[in-house]
């Protein structure tokens, strides 16, 4: 067992094919768009979270495509804008034209 710093090294596939794992924790790996796998869905919205941990503060940012981008700042108003994230999924315009064109 070690103590202290180590160097963060990434961590071979269990595949055996030696292309590193992502490891990261909440970190999406950079994928390239196969054509013969694209099943139509796009990215509409994004909330990002960040609690640090006891005695820092939380903070959230929501983004959509509609052009919403918003930030918040500790414990109630990050719960808040948690719940108007979800919430804006019903009322989003932009959705509300891709369920037009579904229909």
């Amino acid at each position: 067992m070690t103590t202290g710093p180590r160097s963060a090294e990434p961590t071979p596939a269990t595949d055996g094919s030696g292309a590193p794992k992502v490891v990261a924790e909440g970190v999406l790996p950079a994928l390239r768009s196969d054509p013969s796998r694209d099943d139509g869905r796009r990215f509409v919205a994004w909330l990002h979270i960040t609690a640090p941990g006891r005695g820092a503060t939380p903070s959230v940012r929501s983004w959509c495509v509609c052009g919403r981008n918003l930030f918040a700042a500790g414990q109630r108003r990050a719960l808040a804008l948690i719940a108007d994230h979800a919430a804006h999924r019903d009322v989003c315009p932009s959705r509300d034209q891709e369920r037009k064109a579904a229909a």
